[in-house]
């Protein structure tokens, strides 16, 4: 069974995280799994740098700009990730754009994260449909979940669809608005939660967009599985380095 799948089933509300491969030095992606896992998290995002991120905010933004420049490409994170599985047992999602992997070649790419130990990935501009039709059989083949993003603006029924065909979690992005942009939570955010808990959907959610201390992480995961800390983990990054990042992490949990 899939990493992921395995931890989803854990009885207790799921903290990830997400940090930008090469943030904020080259050599750092290492140290930033390692140090999240001993904190206690249940999984790990790592951003592979694009140069025209959409959906990120000025943060995430500002840390692939400064990842690229360090000289993160698709290869070098593979190259640092190579043992990873030595030492790190949780599940370990990459979240990029689907440029790099077409770049890449995207079976290459599937083939590459199924060597290093990789669990699923996270595209947000791959649509839905164009992955069930062409890419599906690929990710199947190199056991890799891919995770999808509902929006606030999701209809019912294409989020019954996305259901349908996810075998892993759904990212429940929390607001309309890019990563970084809001640090609480009101009755449009509760009403939204409410409503996707009450389509009884077979795939846990994960809730994004948002969540940067122990107030909103407990909100966000009132109804669904779990919740993912961006922007807030980047900056504290910015600002410490990889020291103490067991303060961090405790200070959601605690």
């Amino acid at each position: 069974m899939n990493r992921i799948n395995q931890k989803l089933q854990e009885n207790k509300k799921l903290l990830s995280i997400y940090f930008t491969a090469g943030f904020p030095k080259i050599n750092d992606t290492v140290t930033v799994i390692e140090n999240l896992e001993k904190s206690g998290i249940d999984f790990i995002e790592i951003g592979l740098p694009f140069s025209d991120p959409l959906a990120d905010g000025p943060t995430i933004q500002a840390s692939s700009t400064k990842a690229l420049g360090n000289g993160m490409t698709s290869e070098v994170l593979f190259n640092q990730l190579k043992n990873i599985r030595k030492t790190v047992k949780i599940p370990l999602i990459i979240m990029g754009y689907f440029n790099p992997m077409m770049q890449y070649g995207v079976e290459n790419f599937c083939k590459k994260c199924a060597e290093i130990g990789i669990d699923g990935l996270i595209i947000p501009d791959l649509p839905v449909d164009v992955y069930n039709n062409d890419y599906k059989t690929i990710f199947k083949k190199y056991g890799l979940i891919n995770v999808f993003l509902i929006t606030p603006q999701t209809s019912s029924e294409r989020i019954q669809f996305i259901d349908k065909i996810s075998d892993g979690f759904i990212y429940m992005v929390s607001s309309s608005s890019v990563t970084g942009s809001q640090n609480a939570f009101g009755k449009v955010q509760d009403d939204y939660f409410k409503r996707i808990a009450d389509l009884y959907l077979k795939s846990p959610q994960i809730v994004g967009f948002g969540i940067s201390n122990a107030e909103t992480f407990k909100k966000a995961t009132k109804y669904a599985k779990g919740a993912i800390i961006g922007s807030a983990f980047v900056k504290y990054l910015d600002k410490n380095g990889t020291a103490n990042i067991n303060n961090f992490v405790s200070g959601i949990l605690d």
